[in-house]
């Protein structure tokens, strides 16, 4: 029998299972309120929130880590509260660059979890995190994890799915973010995105990308 045709097919399966389990570089965090981006009804039906810590959560946008929101919320509520709070409200933090005490209010993490996210740093893609901390948990942990984390997305290489991951992009700003490729600096980045939303919303934004001008 020839192999070549089963070679080829390999291959081709083999692209197309890399494609699919590195493509989203932000976590599905369709399960996790975003602080950033909730209305007052959705914040106010939470644990241990009302109307009045819902307003003080608007008010206080853009969260850029969650410590800020943490701070917001640590005059009302008690650590446990916050702790089964988070479980549902928490702003993504990026595997790359977030401290020690960041990583420690993803529920269910502690010290030792904490390490594993920070050994194997940089990321390059969330395919990667969930490769690594497979190797201490099971899937189902792996993705409950994953909801409160991100991987900052290449601006010059992200596919539109990518694009479409960060939280609050759709279809309009897509278009936005794609326009202006290639970019040769944040600034540029921030110039013309800048164009479109304010500058809360463009910090917001800024946090889950990068730019490899080395790519």
């Amino acid at each position: 029998m020839n192999s070549k045709p089963l070679l080829a097919l390999a291959l081709t399966l083999a692209v197309v299972s890399t494609a699919a389990t590195s493509r989203a570089e932000v976590g599905n965090n369709n399960g996790v309120a975003n602080p950033n981006l909730a209305g007052k009804e959705e914040l106010a039906a939470l644990p241990h929130l009302n109307g009045s810590l819902a307003d003080a959560i608007i008010e206080g946008r853009p969260y850029l880590t969650m410590l800020e929101l943490q701070a917001v919320l640590e005059s009302s509520l008690g650590a446990d509260q916050q702790a089964e709070l988070y479980a549902q409200l928490f702003v993504p933090i990026n595997l790359n660059t977030a401290s020690r005490d960041e990583i420690l209010l993803v529920p269910g993490v502690g010290e030792r979890m904490a390490h594993e996210f920070e050994e194997y740093r940089p990321y390059r893609a969330m395919a990667q995190f969930r490769r690594e901390i497979g190797k201490y948990v099971d899937d189902n942990e792996v993705a409950r994890m994953e909801q409160y984390v991100f991987v900052p997305i290449e601006l010059n290489t992200a596919s539109e799915a990518d694009i479409l991951t960060i939280p609050g992009v759709g279809q309009r700003m897509l278009h936005e973010f794609l326009e202006y490729r290639p970019y040769r600096s944040m600034e540029q980045f921030r110039r013309e995105i800048g164009k479109y939303v304010d500058d809360g919303e463009l910090a917001r934004l800024e946090r889950y990308v990068t730019l490899d001008l080395g790519s």
